[in-house]
């Protein structure tokens, strides 16, 4: 009876573990045949980080190649949260915000979510990194980053302009030129510990695609020169806005392009857009009397006028249809040269009226105007004029002396370099060249001839009675010591919202040109709503003097420079 009962326990003991064997069996079964590539997917997410490898970020250089952008190594953080222990979240929550400086529900948030891999902060610095890695917090950890940044801070920031947390452009160059600063990223599977730790050792790897490197027109010491005298009447006239633009007349190469108000590039988070917005290229204004430049032009080239064709100037009151013209000052008999030395709006009306509506919007067209000039900088508008058929009949009165006309100081630059150089509109053009890492050119820029606007001989003319303007006229401010100059003032009221002229608000220009025999700059400076002075005379025109004297001395000690190195150059060689 004993021996019966337990042989029936033992064939009991066995077939329960016989079917624990069979249902082993068959769960074996069951996963490497239906649930194997499941579960090798989740070992394969546990033990393989994917990381995308940033590409380094295409420099910007000046024209003589000093760098206006770096690229620093930093550290971002990051969490495998699937790995972190929920009573671990709160201590994680608590120290970290402390040290990142960020709200203690944004950290929640982000170690909430159910995943193996996710960003907590971005380019930190490396207080924060090693205050960090002091912790020693299990499920966390760091990958190497760039950070872009801007060694001269305020300097050309409207043109640089800045790239984001990502690296991708945001403003500037470095919006409009992404594609050739950015690269092509690339990626790696690195294997990691049971314990979720990163090892320094990948699976498999595509290397990144470093960014091209662009060279500026832009020369570094002229761009601070510009923005020093211009920050300084900025200040000094309490002015709204302002902008200077320096170019070479014979090619349309931009040497500096300035604006105010301005910010520091590194610090560009919570700067407005009237800060970031590159006025000197997207801001619609009326010249004023510096547009008359285009009136005397034509009247030259159509030998309508003489340069000591008299006008009467009717004293400072003169009649346009049912407008009445006023001069700034009452002026009698003047001679046309005198009419532009002394910018009498009644005086270039009259000279107008011998042209007529259809000559002087040609040569309004033909300077440039009413279209965009396709610079290579983002932002840039077409500007306004109105055709003929649309003019009313003060127009004549008003168009000619630069109202009812709207401009930018872009227009302004290439037009006043028309007289400069001979009478060619040049396409103004801020980049060099675009280029490799091995410095092998992959895009150049050259100086591109838009038409020709006047002949040689009006636009000698002109300079020199634009050379009178600074000499005997209203831009006495601007001669220059040991140079000569030639440009024109302008003071021109700004417009209300109810359309009538303002008679407190101004913009206060200046263009011109030195040294006037042989040009070598042309300068255009505007000032928006300068008080308590508001004529172009008075406060653009110091700004040109400024700037005109210390870059013509410096352009003219690098081109010795040069022509020095060369002359060993070929003496060595020789």
């Amino acid at each position: 009876m004993y021996i019966s009962n337990y042989r029936r326990k033992c064939k009991a003991v066995f077939l329960l573990f016989f079917l624990i064997l069979i249902l082993c069996i068959a769960r074996l079964l069951f996963i490497q045949f239906f649930r194997a590539n499941y579960l090798a997917d989740i070992a394969k997410r546990q033990h393989n980080l994917f990381v995308e490898i940033e590409p380094l970020r295409g420099v910007i250089y000046d024209s003589k190649l000093k760098p206006q952008t770096l690229n620093l190594p930093t550290e971002s953080l990051y969490a495998s949260v699937n790995t972190i222990k929920e009573k671990d979240k709160e201590i994680i929550i608590r120290k970290l915000s402390l040290i990142l400086n960020v709200n203690d529900q944004y950290l929640k948030e982000r170690l909430s979510r159910k995943k193996y891999f996710i960003w907590l902060a971005r380019k930190i610095t490396p207080e924060q990194a090693e205050e960090i890695k002091r912790l020693n917090i299990k499920g966390l950890g760091f990958l190497r980053e760039n950070k872009r940044s801007y060694p001269n801070g305020y300097l050309a920031s409207q043109i640089i302009g800045f790239a984001g947390l990502d690296n991708v452009g945001l403003e500037g160059i470095e919006f409009y030129y992404d594609k050739y600063l950015h690269g092509e990223s690339g990626w790696a599977v690195f294997l990691r510990d049971a314990r979720q730790k990163k090892l320094d050792i990948w699976e498999r790897m595509v290397l990144p695609k470093d960014g091209y490197d662009i060279v500026l027109t832009i020369d570094q010491v002229v761009q601070y020169i510009a923005e020093r005298e211009l920050e300084k009447a900025f200040k000094k006239f309490h002015a709204r806005g302002a902008s200077i633009i320096v170019m070479d007349p014979h090619t349309g190469r931009i040497l500096a392009l300035a604006n105010r108000p301005t910010y520091d590039l590194n610090e560009h988070s919570n700067v407005s857009k009237d800060q970031t917005r590159n006025r000197a290229i997207c801001d619609l204004f009326e010249p004023g009397s510096v547009f008359k430049i285009i009136t005397a032009s034509a009247a030259l080239e159509e030998k309508r006028v003489s340069e000591e064709d008299k006008f009467f100037c009717e004293n400072g009151t003169y009649r346009v249809a049912n407008h009445i013209l006023h001069d700034h000052r009452p002026l009698g008999m003047l001679t046309f040269r005198e009419i532009i030395e002394q910018s009498s709006n009644i005086g270039t009306v009259k000279v107008a009226q011998t042209l007529g509506p259809d000559i002087v919007y040609k040569y309004i067209k033909l300077f440039g105007f009413g279209g965009k000039l396709k610079i290579d900088l983002p932002g840039e508008i077409s500007g306004m004029i109105k055709e003929p058929r649309f003019w009313s009949k003060v127009s004549i009165g008003a168009i000619p002396i630069g109202q009812e006309v709207g401009v930018t100081a872009l227009q302004l630059a290439s037009a006043i370099s028309v007289i400069a150089n001979g009478g060619q509109l040049m396409r103004p053009y801020a980049i060099e060249e675009i280029r490799d890492k091995q410095g092998e050119t992959i895009k150049k820029f050259l100086p591109v001839l838009l038409r020709k606007v006047i002949s040689v001989d009006t636009a000698a003319r002109m300079k020199k009675m634009l050379t009178g303007v600074v000499e005997e006229g209203t831009g006495k401010m601007a001669q220059i010591p040991g140079f000569s100059a030639a440009g024109k003032t302008g003071t021109a009221q700004k417009l209300e919202p109810n359309g009538a002229y303002s008679h407190n608000k101004f913009v206060a220009s200046f263009i011109g040109f030195a040294p006037a025999e042989d040009p070598i700059v042309t300068i255009v400076v505007s000032v928006d709503e300068p008080h308590p002075y508001y004529y172009g005379g008075v406060v653009a025109a110091p700004v040109f003097k400024n700037v005109a004297a210390e870059v013509i001395r410096y352009l003219k000690a690098k081109q010795a420079f040069n022509e020095g190195l060369n002359l060993n150059a070929n003496t060595q060689a020789y």
